[in-house]
């Protein structure tokens, strides 16, 4: 395989570490968290609940890709064995048995399958989040713009404050200062954590997954042009070799019905055989009763039993119950 199947986990945990390393470094040098705690515009609290969701659907990402390069790893090593035939489709949920499960289910409605664009079918749910999670990164660097704006606005708003402030309210002055100074802080931390979690980190983890993703596609498309294309390609050889399958089922249910017809032809002799049995059985054995004595006795005894089983019944029946049948008229 051209790609290590626990390769892009692997890049996505070193990076995450280095993204760590760099929150860290900002949180320590600018005082990022106690900004965040006082923000006033709350934009900051919206840039980082965004790029935590990112990197979770880049982690959730990253974990199916190596599943599906893990399984292509031994999909592969199938393949190698004996082509396209020997691969076993386990389960539906991974792309790479969808994939092949649709390029068999292709060759048995006798058609020509596209395996670019059944590829793109299948990887089109992981390359749709991984464009999300680009999204996500430029709305990062928009919502730090956006902060920058405002914070600036807040800025201008606090100066204009503090000038008609000036000379006769000390305490407003020193309040539109501070505004202003706020308004500093939202225009700088916002551009800050839009650009570094937005511009840096996130689009380097969409980066990763993306390449995961592009690596499955050659690792698949690589096992189907080197090792399945025999199979699935429309040449002499592969209806020669469908043709030969044909004729190999067909004999197996040939066989089969050979070994039926067989075992018919043992019940039916078995059958005829216990016939002719209870035939001679009717003219009596010496020492042993005829079957149809046996069967009369067993009659005249089921007989006996039922008109028994009547008179109990009668029996016991209460006194009133009788007395009112015997008065009862008869029709």
């Amino acid at each position: 395989m051209n790609q290590q199947p626990y390769r892009t986990l692997i890049l996505w945990t070193i990076w995450a570490s280095a993204a760590l390393v760099i929150y860290l470094t900002l949180y320590r040098d600018t005082d990022v968290w106690t900004f965040v705690q006082v923000d006033p515009s709350r934009i900051t609290w919206l840039i980082i609940g965004l790029f935590l969701l990112g990197v979770l659907g880049s982690f959730v990402v990253t974990l199916m890709v190596t599943k599906e390069s893990v399984r292509c790893m031994h999909l592969n090593a199938a393949a190698s064995q004996g082509g396209l035939d020997a691969i076993t489709i386990e389960s539906e949920k991974r792309a790479a048995d969808r994939f092949f499960h649709s390029l068999k289910s292709t060759m048995e409605r006798k058609g020509e399958p596209e395996v670019e664009t059944l590829l793109h079918v299948e990887l089109a749910v992981y390359e749709r989040i991984n464009h999300t999670i680009e999204v996500i990164g430029n709305l990062l660097i928009t919502l730090g713009l956006i902060g920058t704006v405002m914070g600036l606005t807040m800025t201008l708003s606090g100066l204009s404050s503090s000038l008609d402030s000036l000379g006769h309210d000390q305490e407003m002055m020193l309040l539109g200062l501070r505004h202003a100074m706020s308004g500093m802080g939202t225009a700088f931390y916002t551009t800050l954590l839009g650009a570094v979690l937005g511009g840096i980190l996130l689009r380097m983890f969409a980066q990763l997954t993306l390449h995961g993703i592009e690596g499955l596609h050659d690792n698949l498309l690589r096992i189907c042009l080197v090792y399945c294309s025999p199979d699935y390609a429309q040449t002499l050889e592969r209806d020669v070799r469908l043709l030969n399958e044909e004729l190999r089922q067909l004999d197996q249910n040939v066989q089969m019905m050979k070994q039926s017809f067989a075992e018919s032809r043992q019940m039916v002799t078995e059958f005829r055989e216990e016939i002719k049995r209870l035939g001679e059985s009717e003219s009596g054995e010496q020492g042993q009763e005829p079957l149809r004595v046996i069967i009369s006795r067993h009659q005249e005894y089921c007989e006996a039993l039922r008109q028994q089983m009547h008179m109990l019944a009668v029996t016991n029946k209460p006194w009133w119950i009788r007395i009112y049948e015997l008065l009862r008229p008869r029709q």
